[in-house]
């Protein structure tokens, strides 16, 4: 699981103090001997694509590091409803201990996932790629990037460090679009992105050194205009109010790029599920 900068250990260590607090998991241990077997199959109950299994191993190897763990399906993969995408077995108290903390982060990775596989669906065969964006989860954007990508999502942005984003109010600040760009430029940033919501506000942006373009809010006239006008001398990127709905009509006016906040702003937790199996 390629998740540079993030300690799983800690996020594993974190989620499950959060959990257990001082007393710890008191069903359990009230109405589970402490020797029981539990043995389970974790599985989806709708269609979706997956995201997050490396991590519910994480969970429950943290509690039981004895537990035999079998991954029937990799991350990444889109799977029809009734799938099963993990078998475990185990002590019980250790398992059901982990077993929320482990359902949590794959319902929620897995939502991402599958919500960001239905736009890259919709963009087939037009050529813009889907980005994801900064409008993550306090704490979880490596982790919300990640399932972004297991959907066929390109990252973009990992942080306000790996390039410069100059928006409205930062343009409202300098005085102007052209200024704004030259002061990033002059203070040596080799990846400058500007927002231009304004057909005039391009050829500013560019002459003074913007490497890409991010075409806040437009219609589709105004896209094709812009991505006109631009002529190929910079990446083009379609921003604001995306829906599964327009995402196709977007991509059609020959922008580089199409980003998409609700990704991982809105996208609904996936319904998966851990339920005793027999051995």
């Amino acid at each position: 699981m390629n998740l540079p900068g993030f300690d799983i250990a800690a996020f594993v260590a974190a989620t499950l103090a959060e959990d257990l607090g001082v007393q710890g998991d008191i069903t359990s241990a009230a109405v589970i001997p402490a020797d029981a077997r539990f043995t389970g199959i974790m599985d989806s109950r709708d269609a979706i694509t997956v995201a997050g299994l490396p991590l519910a191993e994480a969970f429950f190897r943290a509690l039981d590091p004895d537990a035999t763990i079998e991954r029937l399906v990799e991350d990444g993969a889109q799977v029809a409803a009734g799938t099963d995408l993990m078998r475990i077995a185990g002590n019980a108290r250790a398992l059901l201990t982990a077993e929320r903390s482990a359902l949590n982060t794959v319902q929620h990775l897995s939502g991402i996932a599958t919500m960001t596989r239905s736009y890259v669906d919709r963009l087939l065969g037009t050529g813009a790629v889907l980005l994801d964006t900064r409008k993550t989860i306090p704490g979880l954007r490596v982790l919300e990037k990640y399932a972004t990508r297991m959907g066929g999502a390109q990252n973009h942005r990992m942080g306000l460090w790996d390039a410069a984003m100059i928006k409205d109010n930062h343009v409202a600040v300098a005085g102007n679009v052209g200024e704004a760009v030259a002061r990033a430029k002059a203070a040596g940033i080799a990846g400058i992105i500007v927002e231009v919501d304004r057909i005039d506000q391009i050829e500013p942006a560019l002459a003074a050194g913007a490497t890409h373009l991010l075409l806040d809010n437009m219609d589709a006239a105004t896209l094709r205009g812009a991505v006109t006008l631009v002529g190929g001398r910079v990446p083009t990127e379609a921003s604001g109010g995306v829906t599964l709905e327009t995402i196709r009509g977007i991509a059609e006016t020959g922008v580089t790029y199409v980003s998409v906040g609700r990704l991982t702003q809105s996208a609904p937790a996936a319904d998966i599920g851990l339920d005793f199996a027999s051995a």
